[in-house]
């Protein structure tokens, strides 16, 4: 599971299952044009049909019609179309959608990931939406006291630049491990019942690699989000600071962690990243003994008829708990004629039935509604403990997304690579890596 092993089970899910369970979308590189504060000015009822901008392609269409299909259901009214930009980064999709807005081609919603929050909201492109929240009052406060509060906290902190609510949160996604429980049984070690250590966990590689000969896990850099965060945050750091203005990526905590992780590799725990090793066939096989990420490996999971023989459990930790998380939401267009449909269409994905939807479509992250998270319609057919991937929300930390957040990814993959690989020193690695990290920001 190198940065072309798990990265390509973590890419290959996102960019091709439920783009309606995980977004990727991004923009705002125009220049603001007033509006109120409540966002109820202009252009509520314009005809057509409302049009929802996404990042990617056309894979992506079936489940996007999916999910317009049941809000179609109670809103037979309502058309919505989807249109993918298949962007490989958050900078040039900003790019591409501001050029098609000032060419008058103006989408009314658009699904946002974390990534591209703070990004699109700081171009003035989106609508206020705290008029339409207090008018609907009742349904609004079900909605936001029913999800984790840390997802209500975020998204007003680091999607609003100036005070005013201009998302709603979605679905979002933690970082935990998936276990194969007959590995470690012919090893002969107990999966954790509850937290457990770095030193739990390399000893349990130990222990794997010698009764077994499989691989505990195949460490990376291509994915910061699990190959480089879950390491990070278990002991106290990140690649930058809570409020996202100082690099904080050569701490002595971070140089711990990629050592930690670079040990791993060394002791032969890890396949060498860069290779061709198959992270999802090897799991299959007992050759891997686990796996990290979010919801989104469950889909392979049940492909390989793995959910009996898996078991998901928190990463292994040296100072505290620790997980990334990133979520997705939902704004509306400054620009767009038919804001009160918009609104229409959020409200319902604000509701239990548009939870329950993603839930049962067996999407690729944790519904934003708890109840709905802690309900069968999320469990059944998923490995034990998937209720981890939920309640990791708790004590998990955003994947750190400033405007130049795909440039600070480079620098970070580029730091942890050289780090793992032994091609330079960790703090030597990391101190070059967080010198161009700080300006970046």
């Amino acid at each position: 599971m190198s940065a072309s092993g798990q990265a390509r089970i973590q890419r290959r899910t996102i960019l091709k299952a439920s783009a309606a369970a995980l977004a990727l979308p991004a923009f705002g590189s125009l220049a603001a044009c007033g509006g109120s504060s409540g966002g109820s000015s202009g252009g509520g009822g314009a005809s057509g049909p409302l049009t929802l901008l996404y990042m990617g392609d056309a894979t992506q269409q079936k489940a996007f019609q999916q999910l317009f299909d049941a809000f179609h259901k109670e809103h037979p009214d309502i058309e919505i179309k989807a249109t993918g930009i298949a962007a490989g980064d958050w900078a040039t999709f900003v790019n591409t959608v501001s050029t098609q807005i000032a060419g008058g081609k103006v989408p009314d919603i658009v699904d946002v990931a974390t990534e591209g929050q703070q990004l699109m909201a700081s171009k003035g492109l989106l609508e206020p939406l705290d008029d339409r929240i207090a008018k609907d009052k009742a349904e609004t406060d079900t909605f936001f006291n029913g999800i984790a509060p840390n997802l209500k906290t975020w998204s007003a902190k680091y999607g609003s630049p100036d005070g005013k609510t201009y998302y709603i949160p979605g679905g979002y996604n933690t970082t935990v491990q998936y276990c194969n429980t007959e590995v470690f049984q012919k090893a002969g070690v107990d999966l954790p019942t509850g937290d457990w250590t770095w030193d739990d966990y390399k000893n349990a590689g130990e222990q794997i690699k010698s009764k077994t000969g499989a691989y505990l896990l195949g460490v990376g850099y291509g994915f910061p989000f699990v190959d480089i965060m879950p390491w990070l945050l278990t002991n106290g750091a990140s690649t930058i600071d809570a409020e996202w203005k100082k690099a904080t990526f050569n701490s002595p905590e971070a140089v711990e962690a990629v050592t930690y992780v670079k040990s791993l590799l060394d002791a032969g725990y890890s396949p060498k990243p860069g290779g061709t090793f198959d992270a999802a066939a090897q799991f299959q096989k007992g050759k891997l003994a686990t796996l990290g990420g979010g919801r989104w490996p469950t889909l392979d999971i049940r492909r390989l008829n793995m959910v009996d023989k898996t078991q998901i459990v928190k990463w292994p930790m040296k100072k505290s708990n620790g997980s990334a998380a990133g979520w997705d939401a939902w704004p509306i267009f400054k620009a767009s004629q038919r804001k009160d449909k918009a609104w229409t269409f959020l409200k319902w994905m604000m509701s239990e039935k548009a939870s329950e939807f993603y839930a049962s479509v067996g999407g690729t992250n944790v519904p934003a509604l708890t109840a709905v998270a802690q309900s069968e319609v999320f469990l059944k057919d998923a490995p034990k403990g998937t209720e981890l991937i939920a309640s990791a929300i708790d004590y998990a930390t955003p994947i750190p997304s400033p405007a130049k957040g795909a440039q600070i990814q480079t620098e970070v993959t580029k730091g942890w690579q050289a780090a793992i690989l032994g091609q330079k020193s960790p703090q030597d690695a990391l101190d070059q890596a967080n010198t161009a990290i700080q300006a970046l920001l």
